[in-house]
């Protein structure tokens, strides 16, 4: 069974760089393909990225194309969000996720077994 942990989060400055991880504790994470999600205060989950099970498929949100970059790690049981040039719009809870639905949705109903959150605050 899928258990998600999610961690990495922090405070930073704009412009700065951080790397979120996702872990399953059930070690069943190479069988599903996963996502990022986030979710400021006020506003809806919002899609991220997401990233195939073999990690050699990804897509994004246009707001983090070419900022953010999801990968898989060695043994497909972590995934990682290394968040580059951070902006103050980028503040929110992170969640991951596996994908539930069809490769290439971005709709949160079509995700599932969510981790817990990790906060991302960037300050200008």
């Amino acid at each position: 069974q899928v258990h998600l942990i999610d961690s990495g989060g922090g405070t930073v400055q704009a412009g700065d760089s951080l790397r979120l991880s996702c872990v399953d504790s059930g070690r069943t994470l190479g069988n599903y393909q996963m996502g990022w999600f986030r979710q400021a205060p006020g506003r809806e989950r919002e899609f991220v990225a997401a990233v195939s099970w073999s990690g050699g498929s990804t897509y994004y949100a246009d707001s983090v194309k070419g900022r953010f970059a999801i990968a898989r790690g060695g043994g497909k049981n972590t995934e990682y969000l290394q968040m580059n040039s951070l902006k103050p719009e980028d503040t929110a809870v992170y969640y991951c996720a596996v994908i539930t639905g069809t490769w290439g949705t971005t709709n949160v109903a079509d995700f599932g077994s969510w981790g817990q959150g990790t906060q991302v605050t960037v300050s200008s």
